[in-house]
């Protein structure tokens, strides 16, 4: 069947899907704790989209959500899909669409989870469409201040923090493991910390901005690096504002879909102004393996599963 009448055919809703593959949490907890389930695909209500998702972006927050240290932020009902970003292929829309039709290539950042399945009803508003340029998987690769230090700057989101803040004029610091500092320097940074073998507190001084991707200790040991009006932002301590100590500022940052913002990352991607370094491509199968060598340590990158294979 070719793929116009294969997407002809899945767009009419006389004519259910047959049931997707889904990477469920079951329970909070380790590896062990997540299933590959098959469920049915929902149809999308109004305003909504069916995506037939082609590739989703494997990020540090799933393995946080995995074993429920941000319970009290991402508040799950079990068992729940995981995954925060996608790219993939409108297959359905609900009443009211009008900007998107089957057969669009799409992205987004969810805002929540559910990009690890074959099918995703997401909010069309959270779309944008993906570059011709982008690969499905480049595109889900994709979801300051003056002196900036970034913790984890190897990562995918610490990538492209370290290439905004130095667009944006910043002098840059940035902590990475051994063998990821060539891939972080090559990323603009201007000092580079390994922190298997140096203490950024003795090399890091009045920094405006800390970018923290990390958390733990890291949070504890930056306090004293920031300047008087300085300011630690984390995506990975949703306690931070509690552990600041008294003159300090710290601000749990959650990840808000901006559809503007994305559509643009993307067209910068695509262009080549932007780089965004893909890990590792995994399939369905490896993405359990995946979530968790993105806790205990990955290439440079982000990893990304290819839905595909």
């Amino acid at each position: 069947m070719t793929q116009s009448a294969d997407l002809k055919r899945a767009d009419s809703t006389s004519e259910p899907l047959a049931p997707g593959r889904a990477l469920r949490l079951q329970a909070y907890g380790g590896p062990e704790s997540l299933t590959v389930d098959r469920v049915s695909a929902p149809e999308p209500g109004p305003g909504k989209v069916l995506v037939q998702v082609k590739a989703a972006g494997v990020n540090g927050l799933d393995w946080k959500i995995r074993e429920g240290y941000v319970r009290n932020i991402f508040k799950l009902t079990l068992p729940a899909t995981l995954g925060i970003e996608m790219a993939g292929v409108v297959l359905r829309t609900g009443p009211g669409v009008k900007d998107l039709k089957p057969g669009d290539r799409v992205m987004a950042a969810l805002g929540g989870c559910g990009a690890y399945a074959d099918h995703l009803v997401i909010d069309a508003e959270k779309l944008v469409l993906t570059p011709a340029a982008l690969s499905d998987v480049e595109a889900a690769a994709i979801p300051v201040g003056r002196r900036v230090l970034i913790h984890g700057a190897a990562g995918g989101v610490g990538g492209f923090a370290v290439q905004f803040a130095k667009a944006a004029g910043a002098i840059v610091y940035a902590t990475a493991s051994t063998k990821s500092l060539p891939h972080v320097r090559a990323l603009g940074a201007d000092e580079v910390i390994d922190y298997q073998h140096q203490n950024f507190e003795l090399l890091a001084r009045d920094i405006d901005l800390v970018v923290d991707l990390v958390g733990g200790e890291v949070v504890e040991r930056s306090w004293a690096l920031l300047s008087p009006d300085g300011l630690l932002v984390s995506i990975a301590a949703p306690d931070v504002v509690s552990r600041a100590p008294q003159g300090r500022r710290g601000v749990f940052l959650s990840n808000k879909p901006d559809t503007a913002r994305l559509a643009a990352i993307a067209q910068q991607v695509a262009a080549g102004t932007l780089q965004s370094t893909i890990a590792e491509v995994v399939g369905f199968d490896d993405l359990p393996s995946a979530i968790e060598r993105n806790r205990t340590g990955h290439a440079p990158g982000k990893i990304v599963a290819d839905l595909t294979r």
